[in-house]
């Protein structure tokens, strides 16, 4: 009778040892589910930079499309919908169009103008 009374004991205590082993893997499953949510994958960090360069090419295509301006000393960063432009243009009226243009774009939710005048006969 002693050696059932010592299996239903060691029984239970095989069941406690499991059902708080299979509580454990759970709660670190559920940390690390919720950390991995947090952070961007891969493929969605390629997606953004995918997106970005689209609407850079997009914002720098429409520049070039606008009547008088010249696009050629003009650099475009796009990064989630904001735009930084940075070069030079050869007049100062070309510095506010280009961020007219660039807000015109769709998908640009702000622009940075960080254009400034070239000097005259380059420099000389």
């Amino acid at each position: 009778m002693k050696a059932v009374d010592l299996l239903k004991a060691l029984g239970v205590v095989v069941c406690v040892a499991v059902a708080s082993s299979a509580y454990a893997q759970s709660s670190d499953a559920a940390a690390t589910t919720s950390t991995e949510a947090s952070a961007p994958t891969k493929a969605e960090k390629s997606a953004t930079k995918k997106t970005d360069r689209k609407l850079g090419y997009a914002v720098r295509r429409a520049l070039s499309r606008a009547q008088g301006f010249d696009v050629s000393n003009v650099y475009v960063r796009a990064r989630g919908g904001a735009i930084t432009l940075t070069g030079t243009v050869p007049e100062g009226a070309q510095i506010a169009q280009a961020e007219e243009v660039a807000k015109g774009v769709s998908g640009v939710n702000s622009v940075s103008n960080k254009l400034t005048l070239s000097p005259q006969n380059g420099g000389k």
